[in-house]
C-alpha cells in the first residue's frame, strides 16, 4: 500500500518545492528574511527559528525566494515522515499511516505553512516531532522518549509561543488517561521539561533584555474584548478551508469517539482540547487567525485517518464517515491545485481583491523599475518607508539604500542612518501613508507620482512616491 501514498506524496512535495522557487516572497516572508541578516535570539514579533531557517536556506542558495524557503519546505519532508510512524504507532497500520501523511499534505494548511518561510513552518515540524515522541512514550513505556519530547518542544517554544498549549495537552494526558499517571512520579517527563526549558532559555534571555517585547506581543492578544458571535463561524469557516470539509469532517468524528482510558486516543484529544477550547473562546472575543492553529494539523491528520477504515458508525455519523471518505481526498486535492492555480497564474482575474495577489509581491519588480527611474531622475540617495511590509520587500527586491522611519522597534539591532543632504524618495502603500507625520523630519515633501503594483494590468496596490528634502533630524531613520 505504500505506492500509491509515496507516488501522491513525491507529486505534492515536487509541487511545493515548485511553488516555493517561482512565487515571490509575501511580506511577511521578506520581514523574516530581514531578520536573518541580524540573527539574533529573538525578535520583537516572534522567536528566532524562522530567521535561523532562512539564514540557512540563503546561504546556500542565496538571496531568492527559494533560498529564503528551502529549509522549511526540506523540513516538512521530515515532519510527513513522523506523521507517517505517529499513525503507524497510535493505530496500528502502516496503510493508515501513508493514510495520515496524504491527508497531512493534502490541506492547503499545510500546503502553504510548509512552503512559506513564516514561524508556523519550523513549529509546525516541532510539533510532529513532538506528536511522534509522545506517540513513542505510550507504545513503548521506555521514558527516554521523554527527552525527545523535551527536545521537540523546545524547539518549537523557539519558533511559536503556543507551543504552550501542546505542553498543557501532554499534562492532560498525565493527569487524565489512568494507564499513563504512573508517569507523574517518574523523573523522566520532568527531565524532558527541563531540556525544553534549557533549549528556549536563549530567548527567554533575549526577552529579558529587551522588555519582555515578544512575550508582550503575543500574550497581549490574549486578553478579551465583548462577547461576540462575530468571530466563530470565520474561525470555522478558515478552519473547513484550510483543511477541507472533508478531512475535517473526519477528524472532528474521530474527536467525537476518543476514549480518556485509552492512552493512544487520550493522546490525540488531549494534544487538540486545550488549544480547540482556547480557540473558540477567543473566537467568541476576536478574530482567530486562520494559520494560529497550524500545529494542530498533524493530529488532525491522524485522527482522520483513525476513522477512514472504521465500519462500526451507527445513524448520521455513519453517513458522515463515508461521504467524507468519498470525497475528502478529490475535494482536498482540487483546493490545493486552484490554490497554486490563483497563486502561480492568477487565473481567475480579482485585482485587488485576490487575497494571494496582495499576499505576495506580485507585480512589484515592475514598482522597482519605476522607482529607480524616479530615483535617477531625482538625484535621490535612497528610499524612505514607513511600515515593515514595503520596507521588507524593497530591500529584498530591489538595489536601492532603504530607510525605515518610525519602526525602530522592529529593527534593534539595524544601522543608524547617516543624515543625507541629497533628496530622499518617500514610498507607502495608499492606505498606509505617512507622508504628514514625515513634515517634522524634512524641510519639503514634494508628491511625485503614484504607482500600481499589477497583475495582468489590473491593479493589487496603489503606492503614492514623495520627493523628501531637507532633513532636519540628527539621522535618517535606521537601515534594516
Amino acid at each position: 500500500m505504500k505506492s500509491p501514498f509515496l507516488a501522491a506524496l513525491a507529486v505534492l512535495f515536487l509541487l511545493r518545492l515548485v511553488a516555493g522557487a517561482l512565487l515571490p516572497l509575501s511580506a511577511d516572508e521578506a520581514y523574516y528574511w530581514l531578520w536573518s541578516r541580524h540573527l539574533s535570539a529573538g525578535y520583537f514579533d516572534h522567536p528566532p527559528a524562522i530567521a535561523w531557517l532562512i539564514a540557512t536556506g540563503t546561504t546556500l542558495f542565496g538571496q531568492t525566494p527559494f533560498g529564503a524557503r528551502v529549509a522549511g519546505i526540506v523540513l516538512s519532508f521530515g515532519a510527513s515522515a513522523l506523521i507517517w510512524d505517529c499513525a503507524r504507532t497510535l493505530l496500528g497500520s502502516n496503510r493508515a499511516g501513508g493514510l495520515a501523511c496524504l491527508l497531512f499534505n493534502l490541506t492547503l494548511m499545510a500546503t502553504v505553512e510548509t512552503m512559506v518561510a513564516t514561524p508556523d513552518t519550523p513549529q509546525i515540524v516541532a510539533a510532529a516531532a513532538f506528536f511522534w515522541a509522545l506517540s513513542k512514550v505510550a507504545l513503548t513505556g521506555d521514558g527516554r522518549w521523554w527527552l525527545a519530547a523535551g527536545i521537540a518542544a523546545g524547539l518549537g517554544l523557539l519558533s511559536k509561543y503556543s507551543t504552550l498549549f501542546l505542553g498543557s495537552g501532554a499534562l492532560i494526558w498525565l493527569i487524565a488517561c489512568p494507564s499513563m499517571r504512573r508517569w507523574l512520579t517518574s523523573p523522566w517527563p520532568y527531565a524532558g521539561a527541563v531540556l525544553a526549558l534549557a533549549i528556549f532559555a536563549p530567548n527567554l534571555l533575549w526577552n529579558a533584555g529587551h522588555g519582555w517585547a515578544t512575550v508582550a506581543f503575543q500574550f497581549g492578544r490574549i486578553g478579551a474584548s465583548h462577547f461576540t458571535l462575530k468571530y466563530l463561524g470565520e474561525f470555522v469557516g478558515a478552519q473547513a478551508l484550510l483543511a477541507s470539509p472533508f478531512i475535517l469532517a473526519l477528524g472532528l468524528l474521530g474527536l467525537s469517539r476518543l476514549r480518556w482510558t485509552d492512552k493512544a486516543e487520550a493522546l490525540l484529544a488531549a494534544l487538540l482540547w486545550p488549544s480547540l477550547v482556547y480557540f473558540l473562546w477567543h473566537s467568541l472575543h476576536d478574530r482567530v487567525q486562520g494559520n494560529w492553529p497550524c500545529y494542530l494539523y498533524p493530529v488532525l491528520a491522524v485522527l482522520a485517518a483513525s476513522v477512514w477504515y472504521r465500519t462500526d458508525w451507527q445513524g448520521w455519523r455513519a453517513s458522515v464517515q463515508r461521504w467524507s471518505v468519498r470525497f475528502a481526498i478529490p475535494v482536498a486535492a482540487v483546493f490545493v491545485f486552484l490554490g497554486y492555480a490563483q497563486a502561480l497564474a492568477g487565473i481567475v482575474p480579482m485585482g485587488r481583491k485576490d487575497p494571494l495577489a496582495r499576499l505576495l509581491a506580485v507585480g512589484l519588480p515592475q514598482v522597482v523599475t519605476e522607482l529607480d527611474t524616479l530615483r535617477k531622475a531625482n538625484g535621490a540617495d535612497a528610499i524612505v518607508t514607513t511600515d515593515y511590509a514595503t520596507t521588507a520587500w524593497l530591500t529584498f527586491y530591489s538595489p536601492f539604500k532603504i530607510i525605515s522611519f518610525g519602526e525602530d522597534y522592529r529593527w534593534p539591532e539595524a544601522k543608524l542612518a547617516p543624515v543625507s543632504h541629497a533628496p530622499l524618495l518617500y514610498v507607502a502603500e495608499d492606505r498606509r501613508d505617512l507622508h504628514q507625520e514625515l513634515a517634522a523630519c524634512f524641510a519639503t515633501i514634494q508628491p511625485l507620482v503614484n504607482l500600481d503594483r499589477e497583475r495582468k494590468g489590473i491593479a493589487i496596490a496603489h503606492y503614492r512616491v514623495w520627493r523628501l528634502e531637507g532633513s532636519k533630524t540628527a539621522s535618517c531613520g535606521r537601515m534594516p
